[in-house]
């Protein structure tokens, strides 16, 4: 909210968080002429209502989003033309690796990587094109879509309480939970649901700045409702993060199936790529469980009944997959 000093005519902003302390008179000293100001919070307040009922929402808002895209963080562009080259099988290492140089910062984050535990390589690398050859490909491109994607779902993301790195580590443990589940029930979809488990939650990251623009609403409807963070996204905004970011997705050139399942992750039945988004749902819900960076839409989370019969997952597995996802997250990021 912008305070104006009656005196100097300074222009400032209050924040939410500098009036919670008060309930029905703010006193401070201008910070330009010290002149003491007073602000009414019952005025106050049915300004900011009244300022939060005129934001838009629903299609105008997903199209003020979409409109801006372009001031979106970007899929960095090396992941888009390794994914292609990689699918070109007249392609080789060579070609794969000219392409990841291009990019300094991502060559560093994937030879860091390419050296963790997780991997287990018998001696270090020091070039990409080492590790093409050692690691193969797949294996490579793997590691490519984590690099990218550490710089781009690192951030502090108030709107969802989630702490700098946060969305990161939620969304590793939700790729390598669905690379565990997709091996053992439909080892053909492990590539893609690394993928789609990785990048289930960036329509978080482009949520947020709207959330946190709306964020009394958010939290007086969650109070007064009772209802999940995914409901209240729907009920406030007129869509949730997955519909969001499955839109986002077809402009950072994401194959329709990821999208897909990254789209319908908390409602897998409705998909059409059922079983890719089965499994994603699963791998989220497994690593709320874990703990791991879950912030604020981690209460309430709801796991579809089929989940398990689809994919022949037991629940007494859960315990060993959630073993298995820690222990590789830790390998990663230890």
């Amino acid at each position: 909210m912008r305070i104006s000093c009656s005196h100097c005519r300074k222009k400032f902003t209050i924040t939410e968080d500098q009036i919670c302390d008060y309930t029905s008179e703010i006193i401070f000293s201008c910070p330009k002429c010290e002149t003491d100001i007073s602000v009414d919070l019952k005025t106050l307040t049915q300004a900011v209502n009244a300022s939060i009922q005129d934001l838009p929402s629903g299609d105008t808002l997903k199209k003020i989003i979409l409109d801006s895209v372009r001031t979106l963080p970007p899929m960095p562009q090396v992941a888009i033309k390794a994914r292609k080259i990689i699918s070109d099988p007249d392609s080789g290492f060579s070609e794969l690796a000219s392409v990841i140089e291009t990019d300094p910062g991502i060559t560093t984050q994937v030879l860091k990587i390419a050296n963790s535990a997780y991997y287990g390589l018998v001696s270090e690398v020091s070039t990409i094109q080492r590790a093409s050859v050692i690691m193969g490909t797949k294996t490579l491109l793997e590691v490519l879509t984590l690099a990218c994607s550490s710089t781009l779902l690192g951030n502090n993301l108030r709107g969802y309480e989630l702490d700098t790195g946060d969305l990161w580590m939620h969304s590793l443990s939700t790729a390598y939970c669905s690379k565990i589940i997709a091996k053992k029930c439909r080892p053909e979809l492990a590539e893609d649901a690394f993928t789609a488990g990785l990048i289930h939650d960036s329509g978080k990251l482009i949520l947020d700045p709207y959330v946190v623009e709306r964020k009394k609403s958010f939290t007086q409807l969650l109070k007064d409702e009772k209802i999940s963070f995914l409901d209240a996204e729907k009920e406030i905004l007129g869509f949730d993060h997955g519909e969001i970011a499955s839109e986002v997705c077809m402009k950072w050139q994401i194959p329709e199936n990821i999208s897909q399942a990254i789209k319908y992750h908390h409602n897998p039945g409705e998909s059409s790529e059922k079983d890719l988004t089965y499994i994603i749902h699963l791998s989220d819900a497994i690593a709320m469980m874990s703990g791991i960076g879950i912030g604020y839409d981690g209460m309430l989370y709801e796991i579809d009944e089929h989940v398990f019969e689809l994919l022949g997952i037991s629940s007494s597995d859960i315990n060993s997959i959630m073993h298995e996802v820690v222990t590789s997250v830790e390998s990663i990021t230890g």
